[in-house]
């Protein structure tokens, strides 16, 4: 006889439909759309210019397809399963080598597990995309609680730590007893966290965004390179970082707006989109893809409760004990000095910082160099 224990423990396939109502919902508010007169300068300094956002909007109301993205996401692999209560949406698809290595891959905000699609495949099955079988993964990519298909939690608590728990517990359910797990934003907080808790199984933490970087390990005379990563924080801080103290401080208030309206929440994440990422990163249906999935899910405000939740955590210098592997890409908001990762990484296995492209959104920006840069990580854990 099945106890309430064994249903809680499942893993179920999840297949997405989103109503044909929720579709004609958004289509017709998108025609009632209301928006504020033009910028009063010629740059994006005050946010999101106006014609650049017509435009997306209108392609959103009469091109966009979110029928394509469905399907898919329904052909890759999906699944959900309730831990502390909650219910976590994830993608897990294995590789084909039996031998590969467990990866749970960590998404951050404006993303989502979406940010990871195009490494799928590379991961894998690196041979049919010009790398060795050798370097296969099996991948496992969580949506975060309050995030896209994951139960938004109800009560307050659901910080990095008890994410990282829940982690644990899903890579443990699923029978991986060692693994990697890899992550930027609030995925690299995730994945520090769990590699401050050292669940059985964890190897070792690749990040591409490191936690530390909110309160850096600077040395009392800076070098050169840590100058330049002070002064792309300090530019962050005054010229970027309206989105942050909002939702850190008002998740619920800000989340009205969002919830109530598209122009809004694709305003909210485009306008990231295009400061966090090279010119031309991404398609808009790409864009899309993310703004619709927080759209039609409604987590403008579940999401950004994470920030809220946080900013209620003690914050210092992250240092692990573990593996630690580092890629600072060439467009990141901040790039990470090698000396910050030494100080905080008493094993630092990897660090490269000569990437030749890539930002804030690496593995969907640039999924080859990605998925290379994990790879080359993993050969300096691997198991004997």
């Amino acid at each position: 006889m099945e106890s309430d224990a064994d249903h809680q423990d499942r893993v179920l396939p999840f297949h997405i439909h989103i109503p044909d109502s929720a579709l004609t919902d958004l289509e017709q508010r998108l025609t009632r759309v209301r928006l504020p007169g033009p910028e009063t300068v010629r740059d994006a300094s005050q946010g999101v210019q106006l014609e650049r956002l017509r435009e997306l909007l209108n392609y959103w109301a009469t091109s966009y397809d979110w029928r394509k993205i469905e399907a898919h996401l329904n052909d890759i692999g999906q699944f959900r399963t309730t831990i502390d209560g909650l219910g976590i949406h994830f993608v897990h698809v294995r590789s084909a080598h039996e031998n590969a290595t467990p990866l749970l891959l960590l998404h951050g905000w404006p993303g989502s597990f979406l940010e990871f699609l195009k490494v799928i495949g590379p991961l894998t099955d690196p041979a049919a995309h010009g790398g060795d079988e050798r370097d296969a993964f099996h991948v496992v990519i969580p949506s975060m609680p309050g995030y896209g298909f994951s139960d938004a939690p109800s009560t307050g608590g659901w910080n990095p730590d008890r994410i990282a728990a829940a982690y644990a517990e899903l890579m443990r359910r699923l029978g991986y007893d060692s693994y990697l797990a890899q992550g930027g934003d609030w995925g690299g907080v995730v994945a520090t966290r769990m590699g401050r808790q050292r669940p059985a199984g964890l190897r070792a933490v690749h990040l591409n965004f490191p936690e530390f970087l909110a309160m850096p390990p600077v040395s009392d005379e800076p070098t050169p390179e840590e100058a330049v990563a002070i002064a792309q924080g300090k530019a962050f801080a005054s010229v970027h970082s309206g989105y942050h103290l909002l939702q850190r401080t008002r998740p619920q208030t800000i989340g009205y707006a969002l919830t109530d309206s598209p122009a809004g929440q694709a305003a909210w994440i485009y306008e990231k989109f295009v400061d966090w990422a090279a010119p031309g990163a991404f398609t808009m249906d790409e864009i899309l893809d993310h703004v619709s999935l927080y759209w039609l899910t409604g987590t403008a405000a579940s999401s950004s409760r994470l920030y809220w939740e946080y900013a209620r955590q003690p914050l210092g210098l992250t240092e692990l004990d573990l593996p630690v592997g580092v890629s600072a890409f060439p467009d990141e908001l901040t790039r990470t000095p090698r000396i910050w990762a030494e100080r905080a990484y008493h094993d630092l296995r990897y660090f490269n910082d000569d990437i030749a492209a890539g930002g804030h959104f690496a593995a969907f920006e640039q999924p080859a160099l990605f998925a290379d840069e994990v790879r080359k990580f993993a050969r300096t854990v691997a198991e004997s």
